[in-house]
């Protein structure tokens, strides 16, 4: 795999890879920037919760889960100081459907965890992580929440 960022001016940059799409980087204006792009730091955890996500929906699918939505989100803790590392990430699944299990789910989340998801395997090596998740039932126009939960690697 290829990546690389073209500076465009001041603190702004364009990054690609071996598949052409392009993502603008920028700073805050506080540091030169233009408010322009996404922060480095950004990018990986959206890479995270990318990763993590497109295995989980995927199992759930081959599980034959009626997902009608579902997000991602990940809240990652930084150090105050240089380098500004993360410190910690909590990665929820927010899954809505009709009937969806909790197994499936835990399964899921599971698999992504220890076997399939690239970028959680390097950032776990370094970054404590918490995986949470919720299932919401879907009624009509809304949604009701039905569970909340945490997944933990066996001891």
């Amino acid at each position: 795999m290829n990546a690389k960022v073209t500076w465009k001016q001041g603190m702004s940059f364009t990054g690609s890879a071996d598949t052409g799409f392009q993502v603008p980087l920028g700073a805050d204006p506080s540091v030169g920037g233009a408010n322009d792009g996404f922060r480095p730091l950004e990018l990986m955890a959206v890479s995270l919760a990318g990763c993590t996500a497109m295995d989980v929906i995927s199992i759930l699918r081959k599980k034959q889960q009626d997902v009608t939505a579902f997000e991602v989100q990940v809240q990652a803790e930084q150090q105050h100081d240089h380098p500004h590392i993360f410190t910690k990430a909590v990665i929820t699944y927010q899954v809505t459907g009709r009937g969806v299990t909790e197994a499936a789910l835990v399964r899921a989340i599971e698999l992504s965890a220890t076997k399939y998801c690239p970028a959680q395997a390097m950032l776990a090596k370094t970054v404590p992580m918490d995986l949470l998740y919720e299932i919401y039932e879907e009624k009509g126009q809304g949604k009701e929440l039905v569970l909340r939960g945490q997944w933990q690697p066996q001891s």
